[in-house]
């Protein structure tokens, strides 16, 4: 009894409250490299007698978890590891006379990211019921906006890397049919020890985005999908964590031969890797092909990725779109936006309000801008500026360190993404974790720059600054005497030394064959553990094998 008090009393507050995005209803709204081959390689047919290549067909269903701190219809808490069902409003767990509350943050994420993408922002939107009986879903129907969603007709513009060195960038485009809001499903948590299934309603709202079938293999979905991924971030609408299934996709997998009608397609649902996707696309293209030309037909199914044999595995027949059963949502009235505060009606208040012009003049630096912008202003290689906008806060530590220093940013490029990025890996930390900051890298090249450490001690100084976290590379360098042998009375009875010890290279020297030298250098290197002044030894061997 008190249950249902509480429930009628939180109901009854709901329904006195109007909101600017109804104007004229009585309800509330509340505030990948992958390791796959190339994609031209991934469909090339099977037998050479086919007339003509039958080639992959990828189109994509992108459920984004929207960042924030309550649920879309409801006000309980968003909190990823929480205990099951912990955050479970009356309305999540569908008890009878609840109203779904709209959250604006919601909404304005999906504006957001509909604006970033190029999309056209609808005015008025519609919610819909798209019916389906299944235990994660108490309801019976699941809350969407499948026939005038918050935004659709956008493009995404991704880019791959190709060429022997992948130093070639190639930019493609794909797609965006549309962008709409919708209600998370429960997840099933399977307990194979006592053969059942059980439910966690926990999860927030969704932005689903719907990719045109624009793509040809699991490459080029892997790198659409990361490139949307990295946006989603910039803008804050979704941390997009695969891991704990903040972003999943769904792809849509066919094949035919260019020119004739698209084949048979199947679904293969809730890839939570851009890796994993790669794969599982590239898998389901060589299993259609193979289908074909042994004269089978390819089935109209839902299919699931298993990691660990590499294939895809049936799971249902796929569903129509009469199935679904879909009508007009009763208790939610049409969405509206606004497209700048003129045009607020009266009375609204714009704080109450989405207002699309004031959330365009919020939208961050996206990769593919930061991305041309590295590449201008410090003149480093397009390659590098992906390795630094995909790393999240690696670009601010780059620039971290450029002020610091005035070493040329093509040179500090390499440490951060070979030495730093690489003990990074390694170690599985973030950039933020780094023992090593900006400016104690920086101290570290300056010394080097102004030549009183060589390039391989710096190398050395930089591992022993990672181990003792706290000690500066000028400490180190002391404390270890790395400091840059210059001493030229030193360095020539070392280089005397090398050149007496090696009398083959320095004939083949005084014969014209000039690149011996640099053999001659490195003994003399190793004999000063990597101290010796390079400029000087280079100087001193010179004259002594003339």
């Amino acid at each position: 009894m008190a249950a249902f008090c509480v429930a009628a009393s939180e109901l009854l507050h709901n329904m006195k409250q109007i909101s600017g995005f109804y104007p004229k209803a009585s309800c509330v709204i509340r505030r990948i490299r992958t390791t796959n081959p190339r994609c031209d390689s991934q469909i090339q047919p099977r037998a050479k007698s086919t007339p003509q290549q039958l080639v992959g067909v990828v189109g994509l269903e992108i459920h984004a978890q929207i960042n924030s701190s309550t649920k879309l219809f409801s006000g309980s808490s968003v909190r990823f590891s929480a205990p099951p069902n912990s955050l479970v409003s009356f309305f999540d767990a569908s008890l009878p006379g609840t109203l779904p509350v709209l959250n604006r943050r919601c909404v304005e994420a999906a504006v957001m990211t509909g604006l970033a993408l190029n999309c056209n922002i609808n005015r008025k939107s519609l919610f819909d019921r798209k019916h389906y009986f299944y235990a994660d879903l108490p309801a019976g129907y699941q809350i969407t906006q499948q026939r005038q969603p918050v935004a659709v007709d956008g493009t995404l513009t991704y880019s791959l890397l190709e060429g022997k060195k992948r130093s070639q960038v190639i930019r493609k485009n794909v797609h965006i049919k549309q962008i709409q809001l919708e209600q998370d499903s429960g997840k099933s948590l399977h307990d194979d020890v006592h053969s059942q299934t059980l439910i966690d309603l926990n999860r927030a709202g969704l932005m689903e985005l719907v990719m045109e079938p624009d793509m040809s293999c699991g490459e080029e979905a892997a790198a659409a999908v990361r490139e949307l991924q990295l946006i989603l971030q910039a803008l804050g609408t979704c941390q997009g964590n695969m891991s704990e299934g903040q972003l999943r996709v769904d792809a849509n997998v066919s094949v035919h031969r260019p020119g004739e009608p698209l084949g048979v397609r199947t679904e293969v649902k809730n890839i939570n890797s851009v890796r994993y996707l790669a794969r599982a696309i590239d898998y389901e293209i060589q299993r259609q092909i193979g289908i074909l030309q042994r004269g089978g037909t390819v089935q109209n199914e839902t299919r699931a990725y298993d990691s660990k044999s590499g294939e895809t595995i049936p799971m249902r027949d796929k569903e129509g779109l009469q199935d679904y059963r879909f009508m007009p949502e009763p208790n939610l009235p049409p969405l509206i936006v606004y497209e700048d505060n003129a045009s607020l009606p009266a009375g609204i208040d714009a704080c109450q309000a989405v207002v699309v012009q004031k959330i365009k003049e919020g939208l961050p630096e996206l990769p593919s801008i930061k991305r041309d912008r590295l590449v201008q202003t410090y003149g480093i290689l397009p390659e590098h500026s992906f390795t630094l906008v995909n790393e999240d806060g690696l670009v601010e530590y780059f620039e971290a360190v450029l002020m610091a220093t005035k070493k040329e940013p093509r040179k500090v490029i390499g440490w951060v993404t070979n030495e730093l990025l690489g003990h990074l890996k390694q170690q599985d930390l973030s950039v933020s974790q780094s023992p090593i900051s900006p400016p104690a890298l920086a101290e570290l090249l300056e010394l080097q720059e102004t030549g009183h450490i060589s390039s391989s001690v710096a190398k050395q100084v930089f591992q022993k600054m990672w181990r003792s976290p706290g000690k500066t590379a000028a400490q180190i360098t002391q404390e270890h005497d790395l400091g840059l042998v210059s001493d030229t009375a030193q360095l020539h009875s070392i280089c005397q030394k090398v050149v007496d010890s090696h009398p083959d290279e320095v004939h083949a020297i005084r014969n014209g064959n000039k690149k011996v030298l640099n053999k001659l250098m490195g003994l003399v290197q190793k004999e000063t553990k990597g101290r010796a002044d390079p400029v000087l030894v280079r100087k001193i061997l010179q004259e002594k094998t003339s």
